[in-house]
């Protein structure tokens, strides 16, 4: 398997929400200057990827508009260039990403698949990074509403699998495909466990996987209903079962915890390798 992230073992996506009503930290990361300052204090922790995004898309969010949206995440795309990460623009929006894109975004990260907009296939392909494509079940505004599957693993392994062929006819070359089978997005808790347990399933697609499991509702569900910013320690575990079962790239709040986390595990792991055990 080839492409943009596999010359190390983990990368490390830290999240930068430019939006007032996010689920963990809506509000906080509104102004400018603040997220500015947080996106460099994630790299400085760790992170490979900062990923800006200007939508909630936690369940029962409102979509935005386009240049709400962009007003959101401009300045700080581009107050990172040359910041020793890749800048991934969160969005399912052409307009958004040909405008982020000319800012100096370099990867596309959709929790639509491209498909949202009938213009993103082509957007994407006259891009050249990377692109991140997510599973989710209806829209922000219903996917938490009693979500189905006939078998959640299968289902959603043919679904990516259908968008990977699809950004192929369209031009997007494999080697710059990611993708994420978008845990809380359309997804019970059974459902989420159960994609995080079969992860390596989706490492059959010949492309990078990457799980967003950080303070997700599921946690909290299965702890006492712990508050997003109480759910660090269910984040890593979450991690380190993706990690184990085959995902490479981790979209989290905590950059420092994680990086340390993966660490070891992965320290363990060569260890095992070596000693052929």
């Amino acid at each position: 398997m080839t492409g943009f992230f596999n010359a190390k073992p983990y990368y490390l996506m830290g999240i930068v929400n430019t939006t007032p009503d996010s689920f963990s930290d809506g509000g906080r990361y509104l102004d400018a200057k603040t997220a500015i300052n947080h996106a460099r204090a994630l790299i400085d922790e760790g992170a490979d990827i900062i990923d800006i995004g200007g939508e909630s898309t936690r369940p029962n969010a409102a979509p935005v508009s386009c240049d709400d949206e962009l007003a959101r995440i401009l300045p700080v795309i581009k107050a990172l260039q040359g910041c020793g990460a890749t800048v991934s623009v969160d969005t399912r929006n052409a307009a958004t990403m040909c405008a982020a894109l000319d800012a100096g975004a370099t990867m596309l990260n959709d929790i639509s698949a491209l498909t949202h907009d009938a213009a993103m296939l082509a957007v994407a392909a006259a891009a050249t990074g990377p692109v991140c494509l997510m599973h989710m079940q209806g829209d922000p505004t219903s996917m938490q509403q009693a979500p189905i599957y006939k078998d959640v693993v299968d289902d959603i392994y043919m679904y990516l699998a259908s968008r990977i062929d699809a950004c192929l006819a369209a031009g997007i070359a494999k080697d710059r495909l990611v993708i994420d089978p978008g845990i809380g997005f359309g997804k019970t808790v059974v459902h989420n466990l159960s994609l995080l347990a079969n992860l390596a399933r989706f490492t059959q697609l010949g492309v990078p996987v990457m799980v967003g499991a950080s303070r997700k509702r599921f946690i909290g569900t299965l702890d006492r209903d712990s508050a997003p910013n109480e759910r660090l320690a269910g984040s890593l575990a979450a991690v380190l079962a993706a990690y184990n079962n085959g995902a490479r790239i981790f979209r989290v709040h905590d950059v420092a915890a994680t990086r340390q986390a993966l660490a070891i595990s992965a320290a363990i792991h060569q260890i095992s390798i070596s000693s052929g055990k």
